[in-house]
């Protein structure tokens, strides 16, 4: 019964109080973030851009992925990009099964030599013509 004793001795504001206190403690939770972020010297937003690194990283490729792209050297982001832009350029998707790819001359150097690949089967085949260090 104290619960609903000190509830009424506030007038039925406890909730309004304790929303005002939850706001009071982030707030000083953000200026302790923000002071030990300057402490530090650190920001969110880095001065100095990373070197990209993964998927995004610029690496060499094969002689016929680079004959395709016009590059010896390019990300796998990049190379999924400009083969897909082809296959959308040429129409090489099958009409009735989109998730097919119809295979031309310059598609066969880079999959092997297979009339048709599976929309699944990309990445894999493409993986090879990425030199490995």
């Amino acid at each position: 019964m104290a619960s609903s004793s000190s509830w009424r001795a506030l007038g039925g504001k406890c909730g309004a109080l304790m929303a005002a206190a939850k706001v009071a403690s982030t707030s000083t939770k953000n200026v302790k973030v923000s002071a030990t972020r300057s402490a530090t010297g650190k920001s969110s937003s880095a001065s100095s851009p990373r070197a990209a690194r993964g998927i995004a990283r610029i690496v060499p490729v094969s002689s016929q992925l680079g004959q395709f792209l016009g590059v010896q050297e390019a990300s796998r982001t990049v190379a999924m990009k400009k083969v897909w832009e082809y296959i959308k350029l040429q129409n090489l998707q099958d009409p009735a099964n989109k998730k097919v790819i119809r295979c031309d001359e310059k598609l066969k150097a880079i999959f092997d030599g297979k009339d048709t690949v599976g929309f699944l089967e990309i990445p894999r085949l493409m993986s090879q013509h990425f030199v490995k260090n």
